[in-house]
């Protein structure tokens, strides 16, 4: 569990220097929104749209080398994308990297249940990971940033190449990074699962929304500097790791559909929270609260998937660690126009719509009649 929860932070670490990265393009190359939004858009692209694909291909077959490839993507093309003039291959660059991010979560979250057994807490381990890599993003880039400019970019290279590294080394010692042969046992609830991954995608809606918003939301709705714009997302996203972890242990002792359930309750008054206060500190309190209250069914949502698709786990894995997760982002343009009309705070208004749509679907869930059995 440590190794995968090492390597699914430096893999989010990647999807959280998008958001981080944004704004800098904005300042630095004068994009519009809706342009900004467009690199939020290109990421999503290259990680929602391949991973149920790249899902059924590792229930299928071996492939100990996709987490390692997928990384070292990842970095590549993020490092690359600060350094490239034209829009088109700054959108290519990020384009590549979402690939990477995509060809890691389906197999590594395999891999990290098989680990976890049936314990949410170690699952959220894992899954607190990535929300560690996204924590870390802002913390990590924006002094990078705010001193060199999005060329600063380059300087996140290294950490994808020593991880794939280091995941590859360890194939070779032994470990098994792929798809390791199971015995599953039970039936798949489709319906159920279409219900949770509806919850992921609404989630992910909200998190796209808020992460790529929340800095120019400080820079030009509270007349804040750059540095107290990251530390806004700083605060979101450190909420999201507490938030993580939180819903593990709650999973643990109220079940795991109670969880979905609380956290898509709580997030609403959290995100009006955070609109309607002003200031220097209350604002930052709301913004790790919503990040807190957002991040609270997220290692629920890829056990619990798992759990309705049990002859399934790489497939559950890919659609709600990978595609219910980024395919938010989608929405980035419609958030871009919004930003153009009204504003970052108006994209924070049309946010509010989106937790009784969560709670609503996850009347939806029913806890899993049983558990697959491991072997």
């Amino acid at each position: 569990m440590r190794l995968w929860g090492m390597a699914h932070a430096v893999d989010d670490l990647y999807q959280g220097l998008i958001p981080a990265s944004v704004p800098y393009f904005v300042l630095d190359r004068h994009y519009g929104y809706v342009a900004a939004s467009g690199l939020t858009l290109a990421a999503t692209i290259g990680s929602s749209v391949p991973q149920p694909f790249i899902g059924l291909a590792v229930d299928r077959m071996r492939l100990g080398r996709l987490p390692a490839i997928g990384i070292a993507l990842a970095g590549t093309g993020l490092g690359l994308s600060g350094l490239l003039g034209s829009y088109a291959a700054v959108w290519c660059a990020i384009l590549l990297s979402g690939l990477g991010i995509a060809m890691f979560h389906p197999s590594a979250g395999k891999a990290a249940r098989e680990a976890a057994g049936d314990s949410a807490s170690a699952m959220s381990i894992f899954a607190a990971g990535g929300s560690v890599g996204f924590f870390l993003a802002p913390v990590l880039a924006t002094p990078a940033l705010i001193a060199w400019g999005v060329g600063a970019t380059a300087l996140f290279l290294p950490p994808a190449l020593l991880t794939a590294f280091v995941l590859l080394r360890h194939r070779r010692r032994g470990g098994d990074l792929g798809a390791t042969a199971v015995l599953r046992t039970g039936r798949d609830r489709w319906r159920p699962f279409a219900a949770l991954t509806g919850v992921a995608v609404v989630r992910s809606t909200a998190f796209f929304g808020i992460s790529t918003f929340i800095e120019l939301y400080w820079l030009h709705q509270l007349h804040a500097s750059r540095a107290l714009a990251g530390v806004a997302l700083t605060c979101f996203l450190a909420g999201g790791v507490v938030g993580t972890l939180l819903g593990g242990r709650i999973a643990d002792r109220f079940g795991m559909v109670r969880t979905v359930q609380s956290g898509a309750a709580l997030l609403l008054p959290m995100l009006i929270g955070l609109r309607l206060t002003s200031g220097s500190l209350l604002p930052l309190v709301f913004a790790a609260l919503t990040g807190i209250a957002l991040n609270i069914p997220f290692a629920v949502l890829v056990k619990l998937g798992q759990d309705y698709l049990p002859t399934r786990p790489g497939t559950a894995a890919g659609v709600t660690l990978g595609l219910g997760v980024s395919i938010g982002g989608l929405t980035a343009p419609a958030f871009g126009l919004i930003a153009d009309a009204n504003g970052p705070q108006g994209v924070l208004d049309a946010l509010c719509l989106v937790p009784p749509i969560a709670v609503l679907l996850g009347l939806l869930l029913p806890e899993p009649g049983g558990i697959p059995a491991v072997a």
